[in-house]
């Protein structure tokens, strides 16, 4: 039976794959970072590893008897804008991670990237794996550190031998939402917390098909190649409408101009750095905001069997999870 070392096992993406993989038969070493809270990983027949992924002995302990690496791990902190400890984490941990994985001589090593990494386009024309990376523009080391690792990952397939490739998921929905991320927007929004939309939008993926084009990419795919993983591109306003179509909510209704939004950005920034607390919305997520970050997956749905699970499920299955778990009436 062969066994996945798992990275960032715990968090959203993680935890979806983590049980996919046992569904599916392998055995499963999930790699946690020191201190954190992984009552979420309770009851899994896996094998915990605790380690950090700057220390490269660690990681190279953990995948010893690995077969694969999967490496969801990384710092997606958005605040402050610039900041070393996200830099360390995305690109040293990518770097010790890859270290591990040739020396352990693995059937494969699956690297989940960002869709940022890739030029974003319109609903008539959407970004593909061959459109240029232009999202450095926002300033956020995040975006800047991810597409660094991605860019790594790709010289150790060509420079080192490594059989790797990479995956780059849109924005995800769905359960086991633990921090939370990405569903921190629909809590918001079923809070009542969300006043408008812009004119913008993004691609919207449900974080189970995520899971399935990951553990596919373990035998499917080609080394070498990055594969965005996404489905419905869509406006905020027809977002929302979901949004409240399956929440049984009114959506936000008001537009809300360019200018509002950015000085909204830049005034919490300043209250921020005043106060010490993290910005609600900094300036560079504002200028994120008021892009179209529309993707095409057609090569992860030909290549990796990525499914095309509608987003009003994924919206529905996050809610239902958010709702078991207690997580509505938190203070977000």
């Amino acid at each position: 039976m062969d066994k996945v070392l798992v990275t960032g096992a715990d968090g959203f993406l993680g935890n979806n794959v983590i049980r996919l993989l046992l569904k599916k038969g392998f055995q499963v070493k999930a790699f946690l970072q020191p201190g954190r809270d992984t009552h979420s990983l309770d009851g899994l027949d896996v094998e915990e590893y605790i380690g950090d992924l700057l220390i490269e002995t660690d990681l190279l302990t953990a995948s010893a008897d690995c077969d694969y690496i999967i490496h969801t791990a990384a710092n997606t902190s958005i605040w402050p804008s610039r900041s070393e400890i996200v830099r360390r984490v995305n690109i040293e941990g990518t770097g010790n991670v890859i270290k591990a994985a040739i020396q352990d001589h693995v059937k494969r090593l699956v690297y989940v990237g960002t869709a940022s990494s890739f030029g974003f386009g319109s609903k008539q024309n959407p970004g593909t794996e061959k459109s240029p990376f232009k999202s450095d523009k926002y300033g956020l080391d995040y975006i800047d550190s991810k597409k660094q690792a991605q860019d790594d990952v790709l010289s150790a397939v060509s420079k080192l031998g490594l059989k790797a490739i990479i995956v780059n998921p849109t924005f995800m929905i769905g359960p086991y939402d633990t921090k939370p991320s990405s569903g921190t927007l629909l809590l918001a929004l079923y809070q009542g917390k969300v006043p408008g939309y812009t004119r913008s939008g993004r691609n919207f993926l449900y974080v189970k098909d995520a899971a399935t084009a990951i553990v596919n990419a373990l035998e499917q795919g080609r080394i070498g190649e990055c594969y965005i993983l996404g489905n419905e591109n869509l406006t905020y306003k027809e977002f929302y409408k979901i949004v409240g179509t399956e929440l049984h909510i009114s959506p936000p209704k008001m537009l809300i101009p360019k200018p509002i939004i950015l000085l909204f950005g830049w005034f919490s920034q300043v209250i921020a750095k005043i106060t010490g607390k993290p910005a609600t919305v900094s300036l560079p997520v504002a200028r994120v905001s008021l892009d179209s970050h529309f993707f095409s997956a057609k090569k992860a749905i030909q290549e990796l069997d990525l499914p095309q699970t509608p987003v009003s499920i994924a919206i529905k299955d996050a809610f239902e999870w958010f709702k078991t778990n207690n997580y509505l009436d938190k203070k977000i």
